[in-house]
């Protein structure tokens, strides 16, 4: 038997299909981990972090020790250069006696800030109590008090003078609050609202842009950090460096506690659809999912921070607010808006 030479050919059955690489079946997404915003969720348990009453005795006694040992040398430089060179000694005592009075000027200012914050705590705590008694003369003690609280401002002026215009006509507590809510603190809730979507909109981009595993952490932190600052200026907070940091560590300790910073991509799915957050890369749906977790931060910060409960203006919708943040980032879908 010799072999043939050449190629060999096979008869095929009349009846058996032509397949071509068009027919194949598609090949199925690779299926991954949940999106879980890693950054966000880093950020959020670093802030809420409680602190030790070890830890705070070993800071506060560190601290105290510091200041003497500085206070202390600078007192035996400023003396030993006085008996030395009189003139330049006094030249010296008297920078440090500036550094001193600026130091001061920035407790005072801290203090100034703690105080602004109480002072909203007490507006909010008394605008629920008269909502639940019903009583109208709390109500009104209440207006007068938003007044003061913004009489300085111009961004509030007409609402003010439409308030006063409308206040002898109110009888009821619920319909008064309702009045100061919608003529005060309206533009207030646009300015706020506005600064929620651009964090959630940075945050997003940096995590999605930047490679380095702490970098987003700290970009992160620092937006969120800054936004609930804002958030605190626009409602009358004027909260200092330690009054943010305090406010930021309420409003993470909130969410942390109730397990809003948990979720995922669950946040996306709804407005993009589970099969184009599916395409996405997990570098990109990490940024999406954590300036998601940005806006609800913001939400959460607004609550905190407005002076009134909502009554008749609608509580923002963090799904909006995504929508509204990351257009430009990506295309979404005309979806029905949640809460």
């Amino acid at each position: 038997m010799t072999k043939a030479k050449g190629p060999m050919l096979f008869d095929l059955e009349d009846d058996a299909p032509t397949l071509t690489p068009s027919d194949a079946p598609p090949v199925p997404d690779a299926v991954g981990p949940a999106l879980q915003g890693q950054a966000m969720s880093t950020a959020a348990a670093l802030a809420a972090r409680p602190v030790s009453k070890l830890a705070r005795w070993f800071w506060s006694l560190l601290f105290a020790l510091l200041t003497t040992v500085i206070s202390v040398a600078a007192w035996n430089f400023v003396t030993r250069l006085v008996n030395e060179n009189l003139y330049l000694g006094y030249g010296v005592a008297a920078l440090f006696a500036l550094f001193l009075f600026v130091v001061l000027l920035i407790v005072i200012k801290e203090l100034s800030a703690f105080a602004r914050l109480a002072k909203i705590d007490r507006i909010q705590h008394a605008a629920d109590t008269a909502l639940v008694g019903e009583d109208l003369s709390s109500a009104r003690g209440v207006v007068r008090d938003l007044t003061a609280l913004y009489a300085a401002r111009d961004d509030t002026r007409w609402g003010r003078e439409r308030l006063a215009e409308r206040d002898g006509d109110m009888f009821d507590a619920a319909a008064l609050l309702a009045v100061a809510e919608t003529e005060l603190l309206g533009p207030l809730d646009i300015a706020a609202r506005r600064e929620v979507e651009a964090a959630a909109r940075q945050v997003a981009t940096v995590t999605a842009l930047v490679p380095l595993a702490l970098a987003d952490v700290a970009a992160a932190l620092g937006s969120n950090i800054r936004m609930i600052r804002r958030i605190a200026e626009i409602y009358g907070g004027r909260s200092g460096t330690l009054g943010s940091w305090r406010l930021t560590r309420a409003v993470l300790s909130h969410l942390v506690a109730t397990g809003a910073v948990a979720v995922g991509d669950d946040l996306l799915e709804p407005i993009l659809g589970g099969s184009l957050l599916s395409k996405l890369s997990r570098r990109f749906g990490e940024g999406l999912v954590n300036g998601a977790l940005t806006a609800r931060v913001g939400v959460a910060a607004i609550e905190v921070c407005r002076p009134l409960p909502f009554i008749s203006v609608k509580r923002p919708s963090v799904r909006s607010i995504i929508k509204s943040a990351l257009t430009g980032l990506i295309g979404t879908k005309n979806t029905k808006e949640g809460v």
